[in-house]
């Protein structure tokens, strides 16, 4: 259907050659649709093979070829995070709303990490789970390693930042909560539940467990200043020196804050509050400890 909804008219050696199946068996397929009421009719001659009837194509006038475009990079972006044979067959139906090549301006990359093949399944089940109101249970480890054991009602999978969280109801807290991804283990079905109709996602991001924020004045060297421009903004990087710049972000206290500000290296430095730089220094003191040799 994809094929013909994207050319004119598909020979049964093309779609033969494209499935792996003789034109005898692309035959009965034809009729198959047919007997589903799908209006494909047979083109006789040299150029000839199967076609649908223009009346049941998709009225082109309603997207333009600027708006397909847009929905494909949309799209390509989104099964470059999650592989997902619904996203491929949705592209296949949106390429087939035009006849002209598509060569997208904006190309959407992610870096595919070996462990994202694992995340992904976990996601898809998740997904069915959502969809078909599975209760899921899993043992979860916090940022310090303990493990619990939580029984949730899943609503929602969303992707913040670098990492994908399951919104939904926990029966234990009684209340609804965030819990990432990665953290969970040993995810499988638990039974069925009622969606709850007071669910909570019109302020869902406040959802997620968000610590102190502290105002950090830093020191950056012009090596790593498109990155901070790319996170916080131009605005919020002022020139200092010929290689040093100035900016002032929101962190919280914990060691995520640290981790990031360590991938810097030496190319960043913290100017204040001290409380801070106390306690990032403690982080960095703590990571060279585990090379120091003990005599």
């Amino acid at each position: 259907m994809m094929n013909l909804l994207q050319k004119e008219v598909v020979s049964a050696s093309e779609f033969s050659q494209l499935f792996h199946v003789t034109k005898r068996t692309i035959q009965r397929d034809m009729e198959t649709l047919s007997y589903t009421n799908i209006p494909i009719y047979a083109v006789y001659g040299a150029e000839g093979g199967y076609a649908l009837m223009e009346e049941y194509k998709f009225d082109k006038r309603l997207l333009n070829h600027n708006d397909i475009e847009n929905i494909l990079i949309a799209l390509g972006g989104f099964e470059g995070l999650i592989t997902d044979q619904e996203i491929r067959t949705t592209i296949q139906k949106i390429k087939g709303m035009t006849s002209a090549d598509i060569s997208p301006t904006l190309d959407l990359t992610f870096y595919d990490w070996p462990g994202r093949r694992q995340i992904n399944e976990e996601i898809l089940f998740i997904r069915q789970a959502i969809e078909n109101n599975w209760l899921l249970k899993f043992e979860y480890v916090d940022q310090i390693g303990n493990k619990t054991y939580r029984l949730v009602e899943p609503y929602k999978v969303h992707f913040r930042e670098m990492h994908w969280y399951l919104f939904g109801y926990s029966l234990e807290r009684k209340d609804y909560r965030t819990f990432k991804l990665s953290r969970m283990l040993n995810i499988q079905k638990d039974g069925f539940f009622v969606p709850r109709t007071d669910q909570k996602f019109k302020d869902e991001k406040q959802q997620i467990e968000k610590k102190n924020l502290v105002n950090v004045q830093l020191s950056i060297d012009i090596a790593v200043r498109d990155q901070f421009i790319e996170r916080y903004g131009k605005n919020a990087v002022i020139k200092e020196s010929a290689r040093s710049y100035l900016t002032t972000i929101e962190l919280p206290e914990n060691q995520y804050a640290y981790q990031f500000l360590a991938g810097f290296g030496n190319k960043v430095k913290i100017i204040k509050p001290k409380s801070f730089i106390t306690k990032y220094v403690k982080f960095l003191e703590g990571a060279v400890e585990l090379y120091k040799i003990k005599c």
